[in-house]
């Protein structure tokens, strides 16, 4: 297990009409940066098995909390949580370290950032690696419309959007079991229920599996929403539709090289057709759930370093 006393101290970063929290290694290696995007709800903690892995490969690591966590700003407005807000932080992010463009990697909700970053700024990204969430194409209809009509409206993603603040505000009086509840691993299958799952997770007296990560670690989560609430986060997801129409125009195919890394147990699922839209994807998949470079850390930096040199070497 990790001491949280060995994260990198972070520095605040005025971007893009907002500062950002943000973690480095290998401030040596200027010229070859790699940018860490996490996911929800997460920290740029859930990178501290990959940040001194990737700086001793040679690479410039940057992480930052995005908007909404951590002791990085959290605009009122929700619309101040779309895709262009999200990417034109990491644009700024670039250009503040003066550098043309990066490689980036996102986990779960990092990830949707990194596909949608790489579709509106396609020449600030030079490699693409993603966890958990594949490419989600934009079909006829918006997202949470899709959603609502095959999922329901307890599913999660329609939740946040259809009853604003119910679920922040269960989380945010649960934060420690939540989070606790959240953070597992090794689950026993559970038949489906009625009602919002995830308020139900929040409530849940006795968590399910094994936990990801140790006290000391989970604490640092903890403490940064116990700090932040939820809210900022969770709008990320009330942003959904509005990212559909603000990709309506954009070139759909994704060029740059780019690596997939599943997990077999994950519930998010794998997606079928990613290379009709990312042509140069290779995937990788490790045996673990859903917090992929968390439960299986010196696996996901196997595989992100090798598929990395044999970039190099190309």
């Amino acid at each position: 297990m990790f001491d949280p006393a060995d994260f990198p101290k972070p520095t605040l970063v005025s971007v893009n009409g907002v500062e950002l929290e943000v973690f480095e290694a290998g401030r040596q290696n200027a010229g070859k940066p790699i940018v860490l995007c996490h996911g929800w709800p997460e920290h740029a903690f859930s990178w501290r098995h990959q940040m001194p892995v990737l700086a001793a490969a040679g690479y410039h690591v940057i992480v930052p909390n995005q908007r909404g966590y951590g002791n990085s700003s959290r605009p009122a407005e929700v619309t101040g949580y779309d895709i262009e807000h999200l990417s034109g932080d990491l644009i700024a992010l670039l250009d503040h370290y003066g550098y043309e463009d990066a490689t980036f990697v996102g986990h779960d909700w990092g990830a949707a950032v990194v596909w949608g970053l790489t579709l509106l700024h396609p020449n600030r990204v030079n490699k693409v690696i993603n966890l958990s969430l594949p490419y989600l194409e934009r079909g006829e209809k918006p997202w949470i419309e899709s959603m609502e009509d095959v999922l329901g409206g307890d599913f999660y993603f329609v939740h946040f959007n259809r009853q604003p603040g119910v679920a922040d505000a269960v989380f945010e009086e649960n934060t420690l079991r939540f989070l606790r509840n959240m953070y597992r691993k090794n689950e026993p299958p559970r038949e489906p229920r009625p009602g919002m799952s995830l308020i139900d997770l929040a409530r849940a007296e006795t968590p399910l599996g094994e936990p990801v990560m140790s006290d000391g670690e989970l604490a640092v989560f903890v403490s940064a929403f116990e700090s932040t609430g939820f809210t900022g986060s969770v709008n990320w997801y009330r942003n959904l539709d509005r990212n559909w129409r603000l990709l309506a125009d954009v070139n759909p195919i994704i060029q740059q090289p780019t690596l997939m890394i599943y997990g077999d147990r994950d519930l998010v699922q794998k997606s079928e057709r990613l290379t009709d839209f990312v042509p140069n994807a290779e995937v990788v998949s490790l045996d673990c759930g859903h917090w992929i470079q968390q439960e299986k850390p010196e696996e996901t930096n196997q595989a992100i370093l090798k598929w990395l040199d044999q970039r190099d070497a190309a």
